[in-house]
């Protein structure tokens, strides 16, 4: 990976809202090790500056489709703590009423799966009829570097770039799909597939959230303006195992990933700002985790 450039001091808003989520993912980990919490989980840490930054971008009439990784995008569109824990927990005042759990959320503007690549097609015709209304909207599409080896990936490009749908694709490339690291399981290039159809394809390796806007922005807006799709790829790290234990890879190739987090890369550059705001992240997420838990089980005679 490339070394990327020192980073600049980030709003506070910015990383606070980063941290957020990274207190958010590690308290679930620690409920569902507790019991807590039912299922499965599949957090997004060391990836949380990705919808962070994009979330900036965006409006509140686009339409944003996540996938099995996507606490991090449902808390950077709502910052909604409380509503996704308790949907995760079953409890009352959840999100989608306890029915959808971590990777199936629905909210205005917002839908996430559990399923590689299957709201990718749906994404490009929410496009479509996006343009066929003319208000400039977007719609944005996350997936993983795994999702490429769905078909359905391919169909929707092409039809996206076929009717010049307003389409954005955020590809969040930590380098391995579940267990298999992408050198064993994709050939070629997510950028030479999106030239195979002639769609913009942007590689970024860089973590400071104020370079990635002022790269993003006029093509978003470009986007908005001709609605030709853009797909942007964000080469990432994944910090956690796919889901709660299944970590396949060596300690070397864990403090290897480590290395590359933006919190460590953060914290040695920004002491004080990092301490300060990950004090109020614990402790905003910790509030949260108590008043979540301490309402009632959803059934137990509440909605």
């Amino acid at each position: 990976m490339p070394e990327c450039p020192p980073m600049c001091p980030p709003a506070d808003a910015d990383l606070g809202a980063m941290l957020s989520i990274r207190r958010f993912e590690y308290a679930v980990l620690d409920l569902l090790g507790r019991g807590l919490i039912s299922g499965t989980t599949h957090t997004c840490l060391g990836q949380e500056y990705i919808p962070v930054a994009v979330e900036s971008l965006l409006r509140p009439d686009d339409e944003v489709f996540s996938n099995h990784r996507g606490h991090g995008h449902y808390l950077a569109r709502y910052d909604d703590p409380a509503g996704l824990l308790a949907e995760l927990a079953g409890r009352v005042g959840a999100v989608c009423g306890g029915m959808g759990g971590s990777q199936h959320i629905r909210r205005a503007g917002f839908i996430s799966t559990g399923i590689q690549g299957q709201l990718v097609p749906v994404a490009a015709g929410a496009a479509f009829d996006l343009r066929r209304t003319g208000a400039g909207a977007v719609s944005v599409a996350y997936i993983g570097d795994g999702t490429w080896g769905q078909g359905v990936v391919y169909e929707a490009l092409n039809l996206a770039a076929l009717w010049r749908a307003p389409l954005v694709v955020i590809v969040e490339h930590n380098g391995i799909a579940q267990s298999t690291p992408t050198h064993a399981q994709m050939a070629g290039t997510v950028a030479g597939r999106c030239a195979g159809f002639g769609i913009r394809h942007v590689k970024l390796v860089d973590v400071d959230i104020q370079r990635i806007r002022t790269t993003l922005a006029p093509l978003v807006a470009e986007v908005r303006h001709d609605g030709a799709p853009l797909v942007v790829e964000f080469e990432t790290v994944r910090l956690g195992p796919h889901s709660k234990g299944d970590d396949t890879r060596t300690p070397a190739q864990l403090d290897a990933v480590a290395g590359r987090d933006w919190y460590a890369r953060c914290r040695a550059a920004f002491p004080e700002q990092v301490d300060r705001l990950d004090a109020v992240a614990t402790a905003r997420i910790r509030d949260v985790v108590d008043e979540v838990l301490a309402r009632p089980l959803i059934g137990a005679g509440h909605g």
